[in-house]
């Protein structure tokens, strides 16, 4: 259940860091489909102006239950941080504490409660398909994803990002302050139907974090799992 819990933590960090960037409405009166493309061009133009971004965030999963017509639904919070190039950093504070950090060289996924982490190399393509990708300063958004705005008036604007190619998650959306520029919250829709909502507050940029912070070293006794390693086959530090 650890494994399971922190899995679907990386999935969410993968899919929704996307978002974390601020965007601006036209003027009222403009159609979505006119509007869309254009506040995408300005998410972008925000991606590559910012260095790093840390932000509190409130997630919520619902899942759809295998093999029965039931539905769970978790919430979590805690601290996300991102600096450019291909690092990553999610503090999970509640329920229970868990880590994702990735130096852009390996990431690994911690789980304290269990003393257990797992470890994953970070190749080239590793964020291939993945929104994360445009945060940390790879990729085009409207080479990847199809956008569409559900309405360009009003505060926020909710744009949907559908990926061109195969991925994760079937679709990405972006609920936009058009007065500050800011995202206040997301939701991510993946390939089963779950769906993942995180709303931030406190957002800062260009606080050049310390390195250190994307950096993990397993403390002695935490059970250590490698990628493509047999089961069975950790090994505790």
């Amino acid at each position: 259940m650890a494994w399971m819990r922190n899995s679907r933590a990386l999935l969410a960090a993968l899919c929704v860091a996307v978002s974390l960037a601020g965007a601006a409405a036209r003027a009222d009166g403009e159609e979505p489909k006119d509007c869309a493309r254009e506040i995408a061009a300005r998410v972008q133009s925000r991606y590559d102006g910012v260095k790093d971004i840390e932000a509190r965030f409130t997630q919520k999963s619902k899942s759809v239950a295998f093999g029965g017509a039931g539905q769970q639904e978790m919430e979590a919070s805690g601290v996300a941080l991102f600096a450019k190039p291909g690092r990553m950093r999610w503090t999970y504070e509640k329920p229970e504490p868990s880590l994702v950090v990735s130096d852009g060289k390996t990431l690994w996924i911690y789980d304290p409660t269990a003393r257990e982490a797992q470890e994953f190399p970070v190749g080239q393509g590793f964020l291939s398909g993945t929104a994360v990708q445009f945060l940390l300063g790879e990729g085009k958004i409207l080479d990847a994803f199809t956008v569409r705005a559900e309405r360009c008036t009003g505060d926020p604007v909710r744009l949907v990002l559908t990926p061109r190619e195969e991925a994760s998650y079937e679709t990405l959306e972006l609920l936009v302050s058009p007065a500050s520029g800011d995202v206040r919250a997301t939701a991510v829709v993946d390939l089963f139907g779950n769906r993942t909502d995180v709303s931030f507050e406190s957002l800062r940029v260009d606080r050049n974090p310390d390195p250190a912070r994307f950096r993990f070293e397993p403390e002695p006794g935490v059970r250590v799992l490698r990628a493509n390693e047999p089961a069975g086959a950790g090994v505790s530090k």
